[in-house]
């Protein structure tokens, strides 16, 4: 899925930037003059073939204020392109999970290794440690250098160093060596779990 979303993204992108490059040198070509300085045609209709032209004449421009549905199909019309830009925008700012990881399988060769059921496995040895009561895994990065973002939540009265070593040194270790990956940048976050105060009689 992730993969995916990431191929429509470049299209889109692409396609976005194709348009506004030509919507650009259009604007150019037509505000500079190019086609009477260099000795060349527009097509017939183009709205840009003289730096006089306009895009909208004054009778386009209020040909359909006077009808009833024409303010509310405009602000409409931009509402959704507003709402539009903006999911786009948040799928750019969205952290991205690493949909996989490459494994060198020493031949010379590699194995492609799901970024999901690795980011799985670490939180598995990560739970199963003493003091860590729950583990989340991310996977950043690119398939041959990932990056690892753990959330831990801290059992009651276990100590952050102790298991952030403990961490580090099995459940990151265990994964790095498992994925022959040379190192294994992680970063760690801690939360402890909090409890009700109680009334004591």
């Amino acid at each position: 899925m992730d993969r995916a979303l990431r191929y429509v993204n470049r299209i889109l992108l692409a396609v976005a930037g194709v348009l506004l490059l030509a919507l650009g040198l259009a604007v150019l070509a037509g505000g500079f003059d190019l086609a009477r300085r260099m000795g060349f045609d527009f097509p017939v209709g183009w709205p840009w073939a003289r730096p006089e032209d306009v895009l909208l004449s004054a009778a386009d421009r209020t040909r359909w204020r006077t009808e009833s549905w024409w303010w509310p199909a405009v602000l409409g019309g931009l509402a959704l392109l507003v709402i539009l830009l903006l999911w786009w925008l948040l799928v750019q700012l969205r952290r991205r999970r690493l949909g996989e990881v490459l494994v060198k399988t020493g031949d010379g060769e590699g194995a492609l290794l799901r970024g999901r059921a690795l980011s799985k496995v670490l939180e598995a040895e990560a739970e199963s440690l003493p003091g860590v009561g729950k583990a989340a895994v991310r996977l950043a990065g690119r398939r041959t250098e990932p990056r690892a973002a753990l959330e831990l939540l801290l059992e009651p009265h276990a100590e952050p160093g102790p298991v952030v070593g403990r961490v580090a040194g099995e459940a990151l270790e265990n994964a790095r060596t498992s994925a022959s990956l040379e190192e294994l940048p992680a970063e760690v976050r801690l939360r402890a779990v909090r409890h009700r105060p109680e009334r004591v009689l």
